[in-house]
């Protein structure tokens, strides 16, 4: 492997060339010291999701895998979202690739974190001066004023932290239309099929000799159940706190929603989210959730909800939302199962995958999706603000 060279500006790690070793190392090995990379770059705090680290693989596999500057400018490219973080990506660059040692306590400075704290990305931000915190009527989407300057198409994993509470201020606000079915009861609609004979009859009889108007009926309709199935698992570490304050804003607008989390195991939150104060309901959910940021069961958590809660009608006829990437550490087997009993109890199964981005008509190319792909009535993406808010538009035809 050549030595990396050393451009004008900005500057490049240099070290050694590497071993024939490393360069004759087969793509299992070559993928797993990538995967590696980014791994490091996240313990270091910078927000490096599992869409980062794909996008950082496919870019090395078009250049030269065994070329350091190649495997340099990528991982900058791609890994890295803002110029602060430059130094750190070049530390952790040296450290991993070339060995050298961390700086001593006294000659290093702490760098800023990237990411916040699980309390402070799970708060949502107070109001705005003068705003009414008591008023929970639902607004019209897109319409929230913010001091912020936001890109609804910009990704959650390179948005600030501003940008990021100025985003959860939005979606508590949003207004979501639950699905809705037919129920068995009929009520009074002038453009029903059915005429309602009862109602003339009792007419008739009451304006004796005139002829009574015809009077109709249709079926009338009910909210449909739906069940939001959340993954918090580390490679969602970018979306998942978005994707809650989501499903709170969705408990908010209709009772008939039940919220679970899972990483490597399933948890219910619904009792958490029904605090009136977002700020209560994010800290209580946090709380509840033992396995945050952890590995991904998709396909044990998915067992566990239909054996524990969909056998007893939390899911028949209803809408399930499944809120993954699919990079999943379980069993297929096991995902296969829990997917066909789960698609035989529930009216619709919805799966958002961030990685989808804004190609919601090709499956991601992770083994769960794979796997999941022939039970899924509806891909969404749910990476960015403008995804989430499609989704809510569309969600009354979906479901």
């Amino acid at each position: 492997m050549s030595s990396v060279p050393q451009p004008v500006s900005p500057s490049v790690p240099e070290g050694p060339p590497a071993s024939a070793d490393d360069a004759g190392s087969g793509p299992a090995e070559i993928v797993a010291r990538l995967v590696g990379f980014g791994h490091a770059l996240r313990h270091e705090g910078l927000p490096v999701g599992s869409d980062d680290v794909v996008t950082f693989c496919s870019a090395v596999a078009e250049l030269t895998p065994s070329d350091l500057a190649d495997v340099y400018w990528c991982g900058r490219s791609t890994l890295v979202h803002r110029r602060e973080h430059l130094a750190v990506f070049d530390e952790v660059f040296r450290r991993y690739f070339l060995g050298h040692p961390p700086p001593r306590a006294s000659e290093a400075s702490p760098p800023e974190p990237a990411t916040q704290s699980l309390s402070g990305t799970l708060q949502v931000p107070d109001s705005e001066p003068g705003e009414q915190t008591g008023d929970d009527r639902p607004m019209v989407l897109g319409l929230q004023a913010s001091a912020v300057e936001i890109q609804r198409d910009k990704r959650f994993a390179e948005c600030t932290p501003e940008e990021l509470a100025a985003l959860r201020r939005i979606m508590a606000r949003i207004g979501l239309e639950p699905p809705r079915r037919r129920t068995r009861r009929r009520q009074p609609d002038p453009s029903g099929a059915r005429l309602d004979i009862r109602r003339m009859a009792r007419e008739a009889m009451r304006l004796s000799h005139a002829a009574p108007e015809l009077r109709r009926l249709a079926r009338s309709q009910r909210p449909r159940p739906l069940v939001l199935i959340c993954d918090v698992s580390g490679s969602m570490a970018d979306y998942s706190r978005n994707m809650l304050q989501f499903a709170y804003s969705m408990r908010r607008a209709a009772r008939k929603v039940e919220v679970f989390c899972f990483g490597t195991r399933l948890t219910r939150i619904t009792p958490a989210l029904d605090r009136r104060n977002p700020d209560d309901a994010m800290k209580l959910a946090a709380a509840r959730v033992l396995d945050w940021d952890g590995g991904t069961q998709i396909g044990a958590s998915l067992d566990t909800f239909v054996r524990r809660w969909g056998r007893k009608g939390l899911s028949r006829g209803a809408t399930v939302v499944v809120c993954s990437d699919g990079l999943d550490r379980g069993d297929p087997a096991v995902l296969a199962d829990a997917m066909e009993r789960l698609s035989r109890l529930c009216h619709r199964i919805v799966w958002m995958n961030p990685l989808a981005g804004d190609d919601v008509e090709t499956l991601p190319n992770t083994l769960a999706m794979s796997v999941a792909g022939p039970f899924i009535d509806s891909l969404q993406s749910g990476h960015n603000l403008d995804s989430l808010e499609l989704f809510a538009r569309k969600l009354p035809q979906i479901g």
